[in-house]
């Protein structure tokens, strides 16, 4: 059977890799903090003083950090992941990144004779816990293939998109695609305030209209403006905006202007 290694367990990469060990998977853990590790006393995953450590034990090591320098340290570093994996194993990028950094860990890997392959996730941490994330996979047939199994461990559906970094590229869209949509919901809600109307009761309108969007919901879950969400997902999506400009550069986007406008919003309330 497959053995996982498991690195970045924080809300969502937590439950993820519970996911794997109750599924059976021999599992080796490593975190920056102890206490990271400590919801796993009670499961038979082994931990590892380093990634290179936790390499050494794996076929196939994901990966689930913050961003594109978290990842690079942990694969690439002296004691990172790359300098552990034997030969013909596989590291899975679960972080949302630019497609151009799995590229470039793909063109080292290989040198070791280990493929790279990119998959990340949506749906935050209680759709890890019931094993219904989206992940969205780039990269040769046979690797999506020979990981899908411990994929499907807790995310459903699990989508091939193409090639290596069209995971990252499908993830970029659905983000910026989500800030555009909560500066419409946000948008929409401040009009109908200025037309009278409760943004409360019309948020409830409008979840079961054709207006409906998850956007929507987390709008008006946070008062009906975007002032809540800017603390906790206001870097991240940020982040992922950048991104998806730097991908496609000068080309003229409605929804990068809404996404623009809704990390607007955020920095300053309207």
């Amino acid at each position: 059977m497959t053995h996982v290694g498991f690195i970045g367990l924080g809300s969502q990469g937590a439950p993820m890799a519970r996911r794997i060990i109750d599924a059976g998977y021999p599992t080796t853990l490593w975190a920056r903090r102890s206490t990271t590790l400590a919801p796993f006393a009670d499961t038979p995953a082994k931990r590892a003083a380093s990634p290179v450590e936790l390499a050494a034990d794996c076929d196939l090591v994901c990966v689930c950090v913050v961003d594109d320098a978290d990842v690079e340290h942990v694969v690439l570093g002296e004691h990172g992941v790359l300098a552990g994996l034997r030969k013909g194993g596989v590291i899975a990028v679960h972080s949302t990144v630019h497609p151009d950094t799995c590229r470039r860990l793909a063109e080292q890997a290989r040198t070791h004779g280990v493929e790279v392959i990119d998959a990340p996730v949506s749906g935050g941490g209680p759709a890890a816990e019931a094993g219904r994330l989206l992940v969205m996979v780039g990269g040769q047939n046979p690797t999506f293939a020979f990981c899908r199994p411990v994929f499907e461990t807790f995310g459903d559906p699990v989508v091939h998109v193409g090639p290596l970094g069209s995971g990252q590229t499908a993830k970029l869209l659905n983000n910026v695609l989500f800030t555009a949509h909560l500066a419409a919901a946000a948008d929409t809600l401040a009009l109908g305030n200025e037309l009278g109307l409760d943004a409360g009761r019309l948020a409830e309108v409008l979840g079961h209209g054709s207006g409906a969007s998850f956007a929507l919901g987390r709008v008006a879950a946070a008062g009906g403006t975007l002032t809540a969400l800017a603390g906790r997902a206001g870097p991240l999506l940020r982040k992922d905006v950048r991104l998806l400009a730097q991908l496609v550069g000068r080309v003229e986007s409605a929804t990068l202007t809404a996404a623009d406008d809704a990390l607007g919003r955020m920095e300053h309330p309207r």
